[in-house]
């Protein structure tokens, strides 16, 4: 298959078109690669050709990136050596670039050549603007849907085909910071505006057109004589401080536990004290360096593969499609007034109900202030805030129910309370109509009994706020139909969130595998373990947050409710007494958590978190004695990821990928990792089996190993060996 094509028109314009076959955006692989090398040779040998110009020939896209399914097996086919395959295989991309970049000149005197522009219809990330920053001049169409920069960094990797050398030596560290770290996307103007591209047009091929044929100056600024960085190199007295600044910015933001970030800012640091060429050099070992550690295939895997596998439906039933046309939303609370929201932002018809219209009115007015911020930071229009609005019937009726093809219950999170509610809601409902509880705790198969028709009867578990968490758990009860599987499904889709679908059990999936994380911090604080050091080793994981500031940000009522719950339901064999103790002692001393402005922190009157509340020190004073650091991390890591393997032996996750996913996307387990089982995976079955021997003695039960694993550690398996998604299916 041809991915790039020539044309050399009668101007002596020799232009270059993208157009990956069988996909509806341009992606690299290694034979498109190939093919532009090619070509290219072809239009600066070719004596008639003044000029070349690269572009897409999908229509509004210039390109969305590298087949990140290439990348994720780069190591695996570099060969018995292969951090010297990576590294002459980024080379090679290096010279193709480079060579686009010198366009024949003369090596001394800069003489000679022939101008390159690229032209963008719309969309450049990754690879889509390494080719661009390469050319001379960049036009990009006016199309304010496209999106613009380098968004590496959020996968476990970063612009490593010159990107990352290009982009500092053209717009400086300071100014690169954004794009670079952050992965910040910007449109066409805002991407002019901050030095990305060159030109933005209505028709920016005729401009690019125009230029060509003008005999413009296009040495790259590096590649001529006293060329000095903007805003300094690292040894001039401005540039020092910017490089102090981002290292302290970088170690700030992800506590030393993301690797590409840090090799990220070795390769800026390092490569903008040496020529140009050699820069690239360090950028392609730093890059190799990256690629070698298992954390980028796994966050790849997960974060890329997996995630999009899983938003494409890889384990939706064969059911014609379910997209839902109206929603009903029983509950205008925060989280009803968030699901009515999202699902009106993507064009769903609502019927928000609630006891009162008041309530109602309010629960709607939630979509009212959030369409006025996205206003006020012009992301969001006038026309888009009405129309959504106009999709959202606030009302107590639950007449209006009567033409709705889904319902999601958001009531109080009491079986009888949502009984009643589900049994005079489907008394109104379509029969065909699929029932879905928002429900954290509760089993879904006995909330199904109050049905009369279980196989429609569904868990769709979303996570608080709604608007901003990205990951939504469907619950199987046993009686849950193929159908309304799929229906919850594709309504997650069109609410553009990402799936989990887990069988029905105590807290499910998610939920699951917090709670010991908690329970886990909480029992601590009670042995005399310092809370500074139980948060912080958790961060230090990789983290968002520790245990001691998310039962403060999910409330200690909240924890108390569920240990409570919990104790009734198991009795005797309930196991976290412990925990308990230093929970309930919040409670009486009223420390309800950050909405108090009172909890394991104290809080200024603004809610900002400030240091711990110095009477928890004397409840539970610090011991003088304190575990390593590893040890309280080896605590909190395996609480959550032996909750993930047992789910799995038990049949509650179906898929180790929405093991992986969901625990990144849910409640932020260490994305550099990849998810649990990718981290385990990246340790080994037999340490971590072994591992789980020595906390058990130590520690207790609640850390013994499961029989999977231990079957695995003994065969040496991994669980994307022996769990693979096309074994699985």
């Amino acid at each position: 298959m041809t991915d790039f094509t020539m044309n050399i028109d009668a101007e002596g314009i020799a232009t270059l078109v993208w157009d990956t076959q069988g996909k509806s955006m341009n992606v690299l692989n290694l034979e498109a690669l190939a093919q532009l090398d090619e070509l290219t040779d072809q239009a600066l040998a070719d004596g008639a050709v003044k000029g070349i110009i690269i572009t897409s020939g999908k229509e509004g896209t210039f390109a969305g990136g590298m087949d990140l399914n290439i990348i994720a097996k780069m190591k695996e086919m570099a060969g018995d050596n292969p951090a010297k395959g990576l590294f002459d295989g980024i080379m090679y991309m290096h010279r193709i670039l480079r060579k686009i970049e010198r366009a024949g000149m003369d090596p001394k005197t800069n003489k000679g050549g022939k101008p390159v522009a690229c032209v963008m219809p719309g969309t450049g990330l990754g690879i889509g603007m390494e080719i661009p920053l390469a050319t001379h001049r960049i036009f990009a169409a006016d199309n304010p849907k496209a999106k613009i920069g380098l968004p590496e960094i959020m996968v476990g990797i970063f612009p490593g085909a010159g990107g990352t050398t290009r982009l500092v030596r053209k717009m400086g560290a300071m100014a690169a910071a954004p794009f670079l770290l952050e992965g910040k996307l910007s449109d066409p103007k805002k991407a002019k505006m901050a030095g990305l591209i060159d030109e933005v047009s209505d028709d920016p091929m005729a401009a690019a057109r125009e230029w060509v044929l003008s005999e413009p100056k296009f040495v790259k600024p590096w590649d001529e004589k006293g060329y000095k960085m903007p805003g300094g190199a690292p040894y001039h007295p401005a540039g020092f401080m910017t490089f102090v600044g981002a290292s302290a910015m970088v170690h700030g933001k992800t506590w030393g536990a993301f690797p590409a970030a840090k090799a990220l800012l070795s390769a800026v640091y390092e490569g903008a004290q040496v020529p140009f060429d050699t820069a690239l050099k360090i950028e392609a070992r730093w890059f190799t360096n990256v690629l070698m550690n298992p954390s980028s295939g796994a966050m790849i895997r997960s974060l890329f593969i997996n995630k999009e596998a899983l938003e494409k439906g890889a384990n939706r039933p064969a059911v014609e499609d379910e997209r839902v046309k109206k929603v009903g939303v029983l509950g205008a609370g925060m989280m009803g007034a968030g699901i009515a929201l999202v699902s009106a932002k993507a064009g769903i018809d609502v019927v928000l109900i609630d006891q009162t219209q008041e309530a109602a009115d309010r629960g709607k007015a939630y979509t009212e202030t959030y369409a006025d911020k996205g206003i006020a930071r012009k992301k969001a229009t006038p026309e888009q805030k009405e129309a959504m609005l106009s999709r959202i019937t606030a009302t107590t009726d639950l007449n209006a129910l009567a033409d709705v093809d889904l319902i999601v219950e958001a009531v109080f999170e009491d079986p009888k309370v949502k009984a009643e509610m589900t049994q005079k809601v489907e008394a109104v409902i379509p029969k065909d109509a699929i029932f879905a509880s928002n429900t954290s705790t509760l089993p879904i198969t006995e909330l199904a009994k109050a049905s009369g028709r279980a196989d429609q009867f569904i868990g769709i578990h979303f996570f608080s706020p709604v608007e901003k968490m990205l990951l939504v758990e469907i619950i199987k009860g046993k009686g849950t139909g193929d159908r309304a599987v799929a229906k919850a499904l594709d309504f997650v889709r069109q609410i553009k969130k990402t799936p989990i679908v887990v069988n029905d059990a105590r807290f499910f999936y998610a939920n699951r595998c917090i709670l010991p994380y908690l329970n886990e911090g909480l029992r601590m604080v009670g042995e005399g373990v310092s809370p500074v050091l139980i948060d912080n080793a958790a961060q230090l994981l990789g983290f968002p947050v520790g245990p001691l500031q998310l039962v403060d940000e999910t409330s200690v009522e909240l924890g108390v409710k569920i240990a409570r719950a919990t104790k009734a339901a198991m009795g005797d064999a309930y196991p976290d007494d412990a925990v308990d103790e230093v929970l309930f002692f919040m409670e009486a001393e009223g420390r309800l958590g950050r909405k108090a402005k009172a909890g394991f922190y104290d809080y200024d009157e603004k809610g900002k978190r400030q240091l711990f509340w110095d009477g928890l020190a004397k409840k539970y004073p610090v011991a003088d004695d304190q575990p390593d650091l590893t040890e309280v991390q080896n605590r909190l890591m395996f609480a959550q990821v032996l909750e993930a393997v047992r789910s799995l032996e038990e049949g509650v996750l179906e898929d180790i990928r929405e093991g992986d996913v969901g625990a990144i996307l849910g409640w932020g387990f260490a994305p550099w990792s990849g998810g649990p089982f990718s981290w385990l995976d990246i340790v080994g079955a037999p340490w971590a089996a072994e591992k789980c021997d020595a906390l058990t003695e130590a520690y207790g039960t609640r850390f013994t190993c499961p029989d999977l694993l231990r079957d695995m550690g003994n065969k040496g398996q991994s669980f994307y060996n022996r769990f693979a998604p096309e074994k699985a299916a």
